[in-house]
């Protein structure tokens, strides 16, 4: 099989990560991730990976709390990296290489991210997980995955979370609400649909980065999707 996307960037949820614990990192979550992520470079299938950090620390959660904005933000950086290492560990443990790049400095925990250092790494087969954000407060990490989806030249942005779509309402609140094969960024915008904040949306669109939004809680999407298949919504 020849897969439908060469090189990609795939953004996981760190919520996703909590699976049913409520907080902190499921281990049998983490390794349904590492198997599925595994299956797909052994098709050739270039990826790099951005995650999210909201299963420990949310910097927006945070200044509403009291603390400081720019603090918060960076509280929200290192729980990226602490749950990218979790990742790089659990695919070392099915035998997938994997390394964790930083934002910052922030040697030995990581190579300092650089596009280039990430791109080998991808083409030798090893997974490049690029943490910390961009490494600057009042971004997320749904831009941090743009930002690194269009450094490091990906096909596509994958965005897997616990819905499997963009729907016109939330599906988990509103049971009329229609799901989405695919839709342009500029209705996304006009419509209002949460699928990322401004900021990601407008850089994907600039950069011609097409994004799909889709379930990756189910084990078996990843390759489904990578197989052609028409799973999730596609944002283009």
């Amino acid at each position: 099989m020849t897969p439908k996307y060469k090189r990609i960037l795939l953004k996981l949820s760190g919520e996703s990560l909590m699976g049913s614990q409520g907080y902190g990192i499921d281990t049998v979550r983490l390794n349904q991730y590492a198997e599925q992520i595994k299956e797909i470079v052994s098709l050739g299938v270039e990826v790099a990976i951005v995650i999210g950090g909201g299963n420990i620390f949310r910097g927006l959660q945070g200044a509403a709390k009291g603390f400081d904005r720019v603090k918060g933000d960076q509280m929200g950086m290192l729980a990226t990296v602490i749950n990218s290492l979790a990742l790089s560990s659990a695919l070392e443990a099915v035998g997938q290489p994997a390394q964790v790049f930083t934002a910052i400095n922030m040697f030995p925990i990581g190579k300092h991210y650089s596009k280039w250092l990430a791109i080998d790494a991808m083409k030798e087969g090893t997974v490049a997980i690029i943490a910390g954000g961009t490494g600057n407060p009042f971004f997320t990490t749904d831009t941090g995955s743009a930002l690194r989806g269009i450094e490091v030249e990906a096909d596509v942005m994958l965005k897997g979370t616990r819905v499997d779509g963009i729907y016109t309402a939330d599906p988990e609140k509103d049971p009329t609400a229609t799901k989405f094969d695919e839709i342009t960024y500029d209705e996304v915008y006009n419509r209002g649909l949460k699928v990322m904040d401004l900021t990601a949306t407008a850089l994907c669109k600039e950069n011609r980065l097409p994004i799909v939004v889709f379930d990756m809680d189910t084990p078996g999407n990843l390759g489904k999707l990578m197989a052609g298949e028409p799973i999730g919504t596609l944002v283009y």
